[in-house]
């Protein structure tokens, strides 16, 4: 019985070695561009710290709108220190023990004033996290479009070095027979370099754009991807651009800090006028002498309105004027962009027309022909490469196109935190 319990523990620690290895059938599926957009919203920390401001603000309007506490008063009046009757509180006819309760009367209108001002400071966290959530949306789109249209560059690379190791093999083969030269055994070798050269640069760049994916998306961004929607159009039209900035977050952030500086100038207008406080009190005094009642009433004197109370409310006025100012600055500056954005997005979709028709074609058409004529003993080895190298260029700079056209694509559709793939 002992004899065989270690191998049957080796063999039931196999089984469940194998047991928990990942099926090949559950490896993790390509991250949609959706996918990655959902991930970075839930792993933001940002978005539930603008909530939790936004609470906080619509619990301090609450607060603010109501009135103030009573205070509870309580003391010992004209208590002797010295002479016969010292630290007595009943002997001598001026001493008296006190309790009352004392109530500032605040005005309606600046209670509502106060509470207002904190909506607006909820509604600003509200408008905080609208632009945050568009900003973190066009930040993981970009960088997933980013990574994809890099994988593919790296992908032509190396098809383009198989192509370029096989010409290097016919070179040598040629150079043996007697047929070609060594000189281009050293070009074909020298092109084949120059393509792996290309290809460790655009390792790294892969890299890098997935380590700013997996910052957004977190780990499943290491995962394969899944193929991008369609990048032909944008939901912005240039004819809509004066009603768009009405839900562009950055303007509607602006217009919500120039209402809570208006709020503040509201409190300071209500504070021009001052609060009432009221006190009572019962006073007990010793056993031959009569208990007293006391009413008090107080007011502010604004003795110095006009340096003071009306200077605060000017100051105010003045700060929600330049807000307002600079929310019509900054609206003139985001159409602009916006504008150009959109008018380089349709540039580039032209170009790539034109990449499609006619670039590309013709570079490939070129690289046939030099290795025909090669082959046919009319041509040098030399136009070979240079076509092919041609065409990698030709190549490349059309799918750098294609990579700042999908980050332009990018930031338009997610201007707008409800902004989603066409």
């Amino acid at each position: 019985m002992f004899v065989h319990s270690v191998p049957l523990r080796r063999a039931l620690l196999a089984l469940l070695v194998a047991a928990a290895a990942p099926h090949p059938s559950l490896a993790a599926e390509p991250l949609a561009l959706d996918q990655a957009l959902r991930l970075a919203e839930a792993r933001s920390h940002q978005l539930p710290a603008h909530d939790a401001a936004t609470t906080a603000a619509r619990d301090m309007a609450v607060a603010a709108g109501r009135r103030a506490d009573p205070v509870l008063k309580a003391g010992v009046t004209n208590l002797p220190l010295d002479g016969p009757d010292r630290f007595s509180l009943t002997r001598d006819f001026m001493t008296m023990r006190s309790i009352g309760a004392m109530q500032e009367f605040t005005r309606d209108d600046k209670r509502q004033a106060r509470a207002a001002r904190f909506e607006r400071e909820a509604q600003v966290s509200e408008a905080s996290r609208a632009l945050a959530l568009a900003a973190l949306r066009q930040e993981t789109a970009s960088a997933w479009l980013e990574r994809h249209h890099l994988e593919r560059m790296r992908d032509l690379l190396g098809r383009q070095r198989d192509e370029a190791g096989l010409q290097v093999e016919a070179a040598d083969a040629a150079y043996r027979g007697g047929r070609g030269t060594q000189a281009d055994v050293f070009a074909a070798r020298s092109l084949v370099a120059r393509i792996e050269d290309g290809l460790a640069q655009m390792e790294r760049e892969v890299a890098t754009a997935t380590t700013r994916l997996v910052r957004w998306a977190g780990e499943p961004a290491t995962a394969a991807l899944a193929p991008p929607p369609a990048l032909d159009s944008v939901p912005l039209r240039a004819e809509e651009f004066d009603t768009l900035w009405l839900r562009h977050p950055q303007i509607a952030l602006l217009a919500r800090q120039e209402e809570v500086a208006q709020a503040e100038a509201d409190i300071a207008r209500a504070e021009r006028r001052p609060d009432w406080t009221v006190e009572v009190m019962y006073s007990q005094r010793g056993p031959a002498y009569s208990n007293m009642a006391s009413i008090n009433v107080s007011v502010p004197l604004q003795w110095d309105r006009r340096h003071r109370q009306d200077r605060e409310l000017s100051a105010r006025l003045a700060m929600a004027q330049r807000l307002r100012a600079e929310r019509e600055e900054a609206t003139r500056a985001h159409v602009a962009q916006t504008l150009a954005m959109l008018q380089e997005w349709q540039s580039h979709r032209e170009r790539l027309g034109r990449y499609a028709r006619t670039l590309i074609p013709l570079a490939a058409e070129r690289t046939q022909a030099a290795m025909a004529a090669y082959r046919g003993g009319a041509g040098p080895l030399g136009a070979v490469f240079e076509a092919r190298l041609n065409e990698i260029d030709v190549r490349m700079d059309g799918l750098r196109l294609e990579l700042d056209s999908a980050r332009l694509w990018a930031q338009l559709t997610y201007l707008m935190p409800d902004g989603a793939p066409q």
